[in-house]
């Protein structure tokens, strides 16, 4: 007989799997150990890429503290802020983690529908996008003719009523926040709805049904709605446009786009008009073009509409063998589309740019050469009164690549005649 080499598996104190799972194994660990690799050091940069709530984020950096994963230095450039950076028992994770990404990218939708096969189950879940909207069904089955070019949404109800009230009652983002919290529109914790969170799970899984790719949550790039001001909803409107915070994906022929983010769009369009806490998203298509979807996207009733409809669906289909069923996603896991998504630095668009100047001879000509190096043209341009002798300039630009975009803005902040906070917003037309 040979030698029994297998793991005495009852002796848990020989294995070292239960004490790692201990520190890392839950979903905010890892990001945050994961964003520590991408270079970010402080609790408020861990907030913002992250959109995480402010105390599971100050929970899981106490824990990798206290398991030696993290360590708290003083800021070199300033010595009353804390960063967290790596310490060599950090970065022996490191290969643990990239092997993990690839994992979940590449069976993460598969793990799932397997376990459905498994059980003979199936997997519906319709209210977890637009609420009462059929939007998965009408992807997957209305549409199924169709290549589908682009889906732009509002597809989080309390970023649209704050963008509404800001517009239609002149009143600042803070303020308007607190309203919808006491409304019961908005959690004590707003993060996930006005950073993106929420609107870029719900745009992963309509991109993914839309052109059949795997689900990628960590590839949909988000910025939330916290910045806009007063200012820029009315420069909006002088340019004839409205802000609203969508989700878009788009198939550009040489990969997938996946962003959530404020966007400017024309006032004549449909998803323009859409206000207050409900939803709506525009989908292209080859064969039909463009069409629009509309409703309320939470609630009691309009969320029960929509798991009946799946109950439903699910008792129609008891005379279908399982493995003869359309797949929860649409596609079969080994069917699905290698599509790069693109990261935002390859998205074209236009944008809207503000940024506050000092009233001194040539310092326009300055903006204008640094964005005319960056192959950037101003479409219009609007100069308005001194502020507390800064000059505020408002500028809408041509189309161009985001990472020329990048490198213009980083240039003209770095110029000692313009303040470095400059907003940017970017610009979409939702031409069919």
């Amino acid at each position: 007989m040979g030698t029994d080499v297998r793991e005495p598996l009852k002796e848990l104190s020989a294995c070292g799997l239960p004490a790692a799972l201990e520190v890392m194994g839950e979903r905010w660990s890892f990001m945050i150990l994961r964003a520590s690799f991408n270079g970010i050091h402080h609790f408020e940069e861990f907030l913002t890429e992250l959109g995480i709530a402010r105390n599971i984020l100050s929970n899981r950096l106490a824990k990798l503290v206290e398991n030696g994963i993290l360590k708290r230095d003083p800021c070199a450039e300033d010595k009353r802020k804390i960063e967290y950076r790596l310490t060599d028992k950090g970065l022996d994770l490191l290969p643990a983690m990239v092997a993990l990404r690839q994992w979940g990218q590449k069976y993460g939708a598969e793990v799932v529908e397997k376990f459905a096969t498994r059980h003979g189950v199936d997997v519906a879940f319709e209210a977890a996008v637009a609420g009462g909207i059929p939007i998965l069904k009408s992807l997957g089955e209305g549409l199924a003719a169709n290549h589908i070019n682009w889906v732009a949404g509002i597809i989080n109800g309390t970023g649209n009523y704050i963008l509404t009230e800001m517009e239609q009652g002149g009143r600042a983002f803070q303020e308007v926040l607190e309203e919808a919290q006491s409304l019961g529109y908005a959690e004590a914790d707003p993060t996930f709805d006005v950073e993106g969170v929420d609107a870029a799970h719900k745009l992963t899984i309509i991109a993914s049904i839309a052109f059949g790719i795997p689900l990628q949550f960590s590839k949909v790039y988000m910025e939330g709605i916290s910045r806009i001001t007063i200012e820029d909803v009315k420069s909006a409107a002088q340019f004839g446009y409205r802000i609203k915070h969508l989700g878009i994906a788009k198939d550009t022929g040489h990969g997938i786009e996946l962003r959530v983010h404020p966007t400017l769009i024309p006032r004549e369009t449909m998803l323009s008009a859409v206000n207050g806490v409900m939803n709506a998203i525009m989908i292209d298509g080859d064969a039909v073009g463009p069409t629009m979807f509309y409703g309320a996207g939470a609630g009691a009733e309009p969320t029960a509409s929509a798991v009946v409809a799946d109950i439903i669906e699910m008792g129609r289909a008891l005379t279908v063998d399982h493995d003869e069923r359309v797949p929860y996603l649409g596609f079969h896991a080994d069917q699905m589309s290698d599509d790069p998504i693109l990261t935002i630095d390859d998205v074209s668009c236009s944008f809207y740019l503000r940024l506050h100047v000092q009233d001194k001879p040539g310092v326009l000509a300055n903006i204008t050469r640094i964005l005319s190096d960056n192959h950037i043209s101003i479409e219009a341009m609007v100069q308005k009164e001194t502020e507390e002798g800064l000059v505020p300039i408002v500028m809408m630009t041509h189309k161009v690549l985001e990472g020329d975009m990048n490198a213009a803005l980083a240039a003209i902040a770095a110029l000692d005649t313009v303040d470095n906070s400059i907003m940017r917003i970017r610009v979409e037309t939702l031409d069919a």
